[in-house]
């Protein structure tokens, strides 16, 4: 991991979430790799709202858990980082090196997401595909999908990610 100023090259952007398919995070890792450019790869923490945006300095957010919140965080921010270091682990030697940070944002996935997009004035964003299920495809119906929102309302190019296993053998 790195610091969030990097030298010279525009970072790649991709959403990551805990529990997610690791396709996301090997695709967004090989790829930065044979591009030579870091990865920013950004968490959305839907339990809180932006209260207050400055792209010069931090967004401020209020939780709408505040006892649980600080240790929750952390605990999910470790996992992440882990799951991050294991897809940069994974990519191929001799594809170069990948610089990466971790950034934790507020709101709703999609325009978080497009706002940092356009903070880091990044060359592409990278999702995942929304999850199979029932309760995922509740939330997408009531929230609507990341991608969709991302490709629709976006200047920059958006690679979503399909999970490599077809519906057919998704059944546990």
């Amino acid at each position: 991991m790195t610091s969030e100023r990097f030298s010279g090259t525009a970072p790649l952007l991709v959403g990551i979430m805990p529990k997610q398919h690791p396709e996301v995070l090997q695709t967004a890792a090989n790829l930065a790799a044979r591009l030579g450019t870091p990865l920013v790869c950004a968490f959305v923490d839907e339990a809180s709202y932006l209260v207050e945006w400055d792209p010069a300095r931090s967004a401020h957010r209020l939780s709408l858990h505040p006892d649980a919140d600080d240790e929750d965080i952390r605990t999910l921010t470790a996992e992440l980082k882990s799951d991050i270091q294991s897809a940069v682990d994974q990519v191929p030697p001799g594809s170069g090196k990948v610089d990466w940070t971790l950034r934790t944002l507020a709101g709703d996935p999609a325009r978080a997401l497009g706002r940092l997009a356009a903070e880091a004035n990044v060359p592409m964003i990278i999702v995942g595909t929304s999850e199979r299920g029932f309760s995922h495809r509740l939330s997408e119906a009531l929230n609507g999908s990341v991608g969709a929102w991302l490709t629709h309302h976006q200047s920059k190019p958006v690679l979503v990610v399909p999970y490599r296993m077809p519906a057919h053998e998704d059944r546990p």
